[in-house]
Formats: C-alpha cells, structure tokens, sequence
C-alpha cells in the first residue's frame, strides 16, 4: 500500500511539473504584443495588456504605475526604439507567469541598456496582464 502511496504522489509531481504549453505561448504572445506596443507608442494597446495594480521597476530604481508607464511610452518619453531578448523562460504556476530572461533595450544606436528582467503576468478574464516588472542593469 505504502508503494502505492508513493507512486501515485510521483506521478502527481511529474504532471504538476509538466508546463502548461498552451500558457507557455499566450504568456510569450502577451509579452510580444507588449514589446510592439512599446516600440510603437501604442498607449491602449499597452494598457489593455498592464493590470492596475502593476509595479514596474526600472534598471535604475525607478517605479511606475499602469498610467505612468502607459503615459511616458504613448508621449515618447520613454523613448525605445528597438527590444531584444534572449535567453527567455516562461514558468507557469496555474495563473500565474514568470517571464525571466536578457533584453537589450534600445533607446538610441549607442545609448543600450543591457539588463536581465523578471516579468510577472496574471491570468484574468481578459487574459494575461503584467502585474510586476523588475529590472536589474548588467555592468559592462
């Protein structure tokens, strides 16, 4: 009995552990959308995918709010001209996701920030929404 026990706990594991590839791919078309919305200054398409408790954290320590982050991308004062990532990780825990990985951010040919970022996105009745956003600059 106690095996029994002990296989069918493995077996509950092993699928708990399994990603959840559907979430995986809306998860990373979420942060897509985002990206093109920032480069593009598409302030309501960026608040459609920002929920209204966001905390974003900058490389440099500053915070946002849903509306000032929506504001300064949709004025251009927060110039991006261009987003790249790399090494990205989606991590799906039920309604929740974490989005880790490398971006280079381009505010001009020679002015890249080069960071690591953990984003954090919510699954809700209108889909999956950045709740959390944190930034950490690489040295040179």
């Amino acid at each position: 009995m106690k095996s029994l026990v002990l296989a069918l706990a493995a077996s509950l594991a092993l699928c708990a552990a399994e990603p959840d590839a559907s979430a995986v791919k809306q998860v990373t078309a979420a942060m897509e959308a985002m990206k093109q919305a920032m480069i593009h200054r598409d302030g309501p398409a960026l608040a459609r995918l920002l929920h209204d408790d966001l905390t974003y954290t900058h490389s440099a320590g500053q915070l946002d709010t849903k509306a000032s982050i929506v504001q300064a991308v949709a004025s251009g004062k927060a110039n991006i001209q261009k987003l790249e990532f790399s090494g990205t990780k989606v991590t799906v825990y039920g309604n929740t996701a974490f989005f880790k990985g490398h971006v280079d951010l381009y505010h001009s040919d020679t002015n890249i920030v080069n960071m690591d970022v953990l984003h954090v996105w919510l699954k809700g009745p209108d889909g999956w929404k950045l709740v959390a956003r944190q930034a950490t600059r690489l040295a040179k």
